[in-house]
């Protein structure tokens, strides 16, 4: 039996040894499985790009039962504008401030709790505490009219509301997943060029009844559902949404993503392999030029 479930969260990242160190040596996460690409996604998993660009999946276990990190790295740019669109993942672990400070990172406090970005300047809220099952507990998303956007998620989304006051909301698909957090932060909401997406699966069956009730209710899709294809590995279909601030929704069906994504035990040499390979830096400079900035 197939339900709706959380999967991950893509960010777009610049300097791919530097962000390799953070997620392995500081935030102590494995890495899953790493796919190389010679032209842009045709869903535009690594933002609006058509040259070279890799994916690595990373996190505290595999993806069938634990909400992971999507690293998109596209060769020919080096740093993105971050925007105000995204607050943070709160992760729960009594060891990686204490990495951080071994590692140097910069770790600052936010009440109770404490935070450490990755070179790109992703947040992570860093609760110190034991926790039972994935510790990546909640993703946090800036609304600029709450309302509006439980309306969508909870209502034409079909997400369960566990909690909502007059800034913040809490929603989810099961009680022991990931949940999404949407934070009113009283002015529009800014994408820049760092704009990530959240992704979640669903049976196959749903995805045209998902697109389908997006476009009644007058909402916008990205990409109509649409097969991607991955060298060597299963493909999907997926269907883009966008909610009303713009958040990029990606739902996949979920019997061919988890043949997809199934743990490859190489998964760090491939990368390791992909990093030591990458020669973009120096072709840049040969060329009198540096990385783009996008």
């Amino acid at each position: 039996m197939y339900f709706r479930r959380a999967l991950h969260f893509v960010f777009k990242v610049g300097n791919r040894t530097e962000t390799t160190t953070f997620f392995r040596d500081v935030l102590g996460m494995k890495f899953l499985r790493h796919e190389e690409f010679e032209e842009g996604c045709k869903a535009a998993c690594n933002g609006p790009y058509d040259g070279k660009w890799s994916k690595s999946m990373v996190g505290y276990g595999p993806e069938d039962n634990h909400f992971v990190v999507e690293l998109t790295y596209n060769y020919g740019i080096g740093n993105y504008k971050l925007g105000n669109d995204f607050m943070g993942i709160t992760v729960h672990s009594k060891e990686i401030i204490h990495r951080a400070r071994h590692f140097n990172y910069p770790v600052t406090e936010d009440g109770d709790n404490k935070v450490v970005r990755s070179p790109d300047g992703y947040r992570f809220t860093i609760v110190e505490e034991d926790t039972q099952g994935d510790p990546v507990k909640k993703v946090t998303l800036a609304s600029s009219d709450l309302h509006k956007s439980v309306d969508y998620w909870h209502k034409l989304l079909g997400m369960k509301l566990y909690f909502q006051d007059d800034k913040r909301a809490i929603l989810g698909y099961s009680d022991d997943q990931c949940q999404l957090e949407l934070y009113d932060i009283g002015t529009n909401v800014d994408h820049a060029t760092a704009f990530g997406r959240i992704a979640f699966s669903c049976p196959r069956e749903e995805l045209p009844e998902i697109e389908e009730k997006v476009k009644d209710a007058g909402q916008k899709i990205l990409t109509p559902l649409i097969s991607l294809d991955t060298p060597g590995k299963a493909t999907v279909e997926v269907v883009i949404l966008a909610d009303p601030d713009g958040h990029e929704i990606c739902f996949v069906g979920d019997e061919a993503f988890r043949e997809l994504s199934q743990v490859d035990p190489k998964a760090d040499d491939h990368l390791d392999q992909a990093i030591a390979a990458d020669k973009s830096v120096e072709w840049f400079a040969k060329h009198g030029l540096t990385k783009g900035a996008a």
